[in-house]
């Protein structure tokens, strides 16, 4: 059985974007069953958890002695067993490939500076000075992406793929602006990610943990 780990607890604004969500929507579109490892607050400073996931976070991916961190790596590893994910075809494989690593590389560095400003700093006058350039940027590559997937329904075409799975996941992070929404065409391809089944069973899943541990 796959196992992968999770908080029991976080704080409210974080629920719904804690990363083992991605994992959990890749795991939902292969058709896998899996099981979470709740951790505690504190686990992940653990030496027993740090000999898994050094950067004490999570999810770490367990199954038959595997381990794996690093919510890139899982995914690609679930879209090896499911066309869903990763086409057959070689080509179409490494171009969601490609895309996996444009939304962690590409993309979610200049998300999240924008994201940790909102969430911790936006009273604290360094971050009011800081956040027009760092919007500013974001809108550069959100208008790359945006002419990249021009008037196809996904970044491959027709196809939905762990490369848009991981581009929505990084996309979804800016819920609380309209940097995203203001765009009509990443809009609707957002809006189409996250209408899948898998996805809202994933979300489920993650907030039902956090409903149960209440």
């Amino acid at each position: 059985m796959i196992t992968i780990s999770a908080f029991r607890w976080v704080p409210d604004f974080a629920r719904g974007q804690v990363r083992d969500l991605r994992v959990r929507w890749a795991l939902e579109e292969a058709g896998l069953p899996y099981e979470t490892r709740l951790l505690e607050q504190g686990d992940q400073d653990k030496d027993e958890y740090r000999a898994l996931q050094p950067f004490g976070q999570v999810p770490i991916f367990e199954e038959d002695g595997l381990t794996l961190f690093e919510t890139g790596a899982i995914v690609l590893h679930i879209g090896e067993r499911s066309p869903a994910l990763l086409p057959q075809d070689k080509a179409a494989r490494a171009r969601a490939a490609q895309w996996v690593v444009a939304a962690l590389n590409s993309i979610e560095p200049f998300v999240m500076n924008v994201a940790l400003i909102d969430s911790f700093y936006q009273n604290e006058e360094w971050a009011k000075l800081r956040r027009p350039s760092a919007v500013a940027f974001v809108e550069r590559r959100l208008a790359a992406l945006s002419k990249a997937l021009g008037d196809k329904p996904y970044l491959d075409g027709d196809n939905f793929t762990a490369g848009d799975l991981m581009m929505a996941a990084v996309l979804r992070i800016l819920h609380r602006t309209d940097l995203v929404t203001r765009d009509a065409r990443l809009a609707a391809y957002l809006a189409r990610c996250l209408a899948r089944p898998a996805f809202k069973r994933a979300l489920d899943a993650q907030l039902g943990d956090f409903r149960d541990a209440a």
